[in-house]
């Protein structure tokens, strides 16, 4: 990769600055600032999700920034001008395990001065990691804001065991009852973690530039496709009902996948959320860098080698104030069957308030970045000490 100091700047909203830290457990992180100008505010902390950058709260910080708050948004551990990170399919996934995100955060919010932060915020796999943060450091993290992906809580130890013998290990038959539908399938996350997906993305036949403007697109309150609603359990007939960016064709590619729901030029023209100048910010990083140091963060998941570290935590629950806000047209609120349910009902114990904004998908803080921003002030504004 390239050396991030020697890279052009990213065009930025007026208050915010770019900023390369050292030292922040095992990392150069490169961090977006905003509301710098003043010491002893309150620190809000925004993590991106995938595929996606700090820049992509680029719309949200200002508002945070006037209504007084320090907010910093880095490029997390795998993206962007970050470094420190292995890139590598056959290198450790140790350091990319949500505990090690965890003390990625930690490290961020010390290295600016602040022993607590009044909110983090998550948004896709950012939600996951801003969902831990709340679970393992409380005293820190002193609210959680969920954007896009339910928590479900942590994995639950197996109770009453030393009696009797311990249960075979259940293989999910998901992924053979996907492939052998009428229309075999097959679930992204697995995708994401197979060998081959950086390749496919990183060299997709249309350019990274054009897959990600399809994919963008096809996760979109554009698409009109996108009409969530929950699903009633994990099995393949009801998992089929998923568009295909997450429950893809057995047989393509995700830019194969997206290709198909490319928006036209006139469409592209007309995109005030995303135009494409802001997408060549995405597509110019993501063409240096490749994919893999984000589907690392998959392949923690589906591997399971780091549930039994997670079981650590079995039993407990977010109880810091919290907030979910998701796009209406965003079906990553249902691709887990109950989950938005559980979080609402035990994973999550004071959770103030729950918001499906109109007019947005997957990407809530870029296609309706004022609702948002109102949104999180009105959060802010309920838990402030």
């Amino acid at each position: 990769m390239s050396n991030p100091s020697t890279l052009p700047d990213i065009p930025l909203p007026a208050g915010i600055r770019p900023r390369f830290t050292d030292g922040i457990n095992g990392l150069s992180m490169h961090v977006l600032e905003a509301g710098f100008e003043s010491k002893g505010r309150p620190c809000v902390l925004l993590l991106h999700g995938f595929p996606e950058l700090a820049f992509s709260w680029r719309k949200v910080m200002p508002v945070l920034a006037q209504a007084g708050y320090h907010v910093i948004a880095p490029d997390q551990r795998g993206y962007g001008r970050t470094t420190g990170w292995d890139a590598n399919y056959d290198g450790s996934l140790v350091p990319f395990r949500l505990t090690n995100l965890v003390r990625d955060a930690l490290g961020v919010v010390a290295a600016f001065g602040h022993r607590s932060v009044a909110a983090v915020v998550g948004h896709d796999f950012g939600s996951s990691v801003a969902a831990w943060c709340g679970m393992i450091r409380p005293d820190v993290f002193r609210s959680v804001v969920l954007m896009s992906a339910p928590f479900v809580g942590p994995p639950q130890m197996v109770f009453d065991i030393a009696a009797t013998p311990l249960p075979p290990k259940r293989v999910d038959p998901i992924h053979h009852d996907l492939a052998a539908l009428p229309r075999p399938r097959k679930h992204y996350h697995w995708y994401y973690s197979t060998r081959e997906a950086n390749d496919d993305m990183w060299h997709a036949p249309q350019g990274v530039h054009d897959f990600l403007r399809a994919y963008y697109h096809h996760k979109s309150a554009d698409w009109k496709g996108n009409r969530p609603h929950p699903l009633k359990s994990w099995s393949a007939d009801e998992l089929a009902k998923l568009p295909t960016y997450y429950v893809m064709d057995l047989a393509n590619t995700m830019p194969g996948t997206v290709a198909e729901e490319m928006p036209s030029r006139e469409a592209i023209a007309a995109n005030t959320w995303l135009p494409d100048d802001e997408l060549a910010v995405y597509s110019a990083e993501y063409q240096r860098t490749g994919f893999q140091g984000g589907l690392q963060w998959y392949r923690c998941g589906t591997s399971g080698a780091f549930t039994a570290e997670l079981e650590t935590w079995s039993g407990k629950s977010i109880d810091v104030p919290s907030c979910f806000i998701s796009g209406r047209q965003d079906w990553g609120t249902y691709q887990r069957p109950g989950v938005f349910e559980t979080m609402q009902k035990a994973a999550c114990t004071r959770m103030l308030d729950v918001h499906l904004i109109e007019g947005a998908g997957h990407w809530v803080q870029q296609e309706q970045p004022d609702e948002v921003g109102r949104l999180l002030l009105r959060f802010l504004k309920m838990t402030a000490a």
